[in-house]
């Protein structure tokens, strides 16, 4: 497989710092968005694009020649009470995102979005679906990738409901819903955007829960 360029906002947050580090061993070359004061935190071997997420013109120059964007940037720790941040941060950073992309001649998008439907975070979701939708309508070629809560460092609260998950599953009633909101690991996210990455353009690909937990890279 030949070796990709990717871009890679988010590249110091949570998904993003596990992200850059598998793509470079894949033989893959990074780009990585990030604020001056956050530089020191790219992981070694990505080249280091100083911008503002929120702003298209700030890093747009500096995105070819990817071949790949992969929007990470939002929210760290996502609740109900940061409907705003989702509006200002999730939603902003998205829309120049795939600005730039479209700019700069990105052949494949990237999204990570969210498991959906769902009966809490309302306001996280509408957000995610207003970005689907404006990918859509660009015609780009893209995968969105739809987990619902990524478990690991840090991130590990959601433990403790494995046992509910499982009898959840077992009920018919409840067994959609326990399929379309599990859990996934950062390993597991990962691997999935790694093999949607080298997988390349190809319309539209939507991963759900159940695609992220068996996606593997090849």
């Amino acid at each position: 497989m030949t070796g990709r360029c990717v871009f890679v906002t988010g590249a110091t947050g949570y998904v993003g710092r596990a992200l850059i580090p598998a793509l470079l061993a894949r033989g893959h070359r990074v780009r990585a968005l990030c604020r001056a004061a956050s530089a020191a935190r790219v992981p070694p071997g990505a080249e280091v694009i100083v911008g503002d997420a929120l702003v298209a013109s700030s890093f747009a120059p500096a995105v070819a020649p990817a071949d790949t964007l992969v929007h990470l940037v939002g929210t760290p720790h996502p609740s109900p009470a940061k409907a705003a941040s989702f509006r200002a941060i999730d939603l902003v950073s998205a829309h120049a995102a795939l600005d730039a992309a479209l700019e700069s001649g990105v052949r494949h998008f990237v999204y990570v979005s969210v498991a959906q439907p769902a009966p809490v975070m309302r306001a996280y979701i509408e957000v995610r679906q207003a970005v689907e939708a404006r990918i859509r309508a660009s015609g780009m070629a893209a995968t969105i990738v739809r987990p619902w809560y990524v478990l690991g460092p840090g991130h590990r609260w959601p433990y403790v409901l494995l046992p509910v998950y499982a009898v959840l599953a077992r009920v018919p009633a409840t067994r959609d819903s326990a399929q379309r909101l599990g859990l996934v690991t950062l390993a597991q996210m990962v691997a999935a955007l790694v093999a949607s990455i080298e997988r390349g353009p190809d319309g539209e690909r939507v991963l759900n829960v159940p695609d992220i937990r068996a996606a593997r890279a090849a």
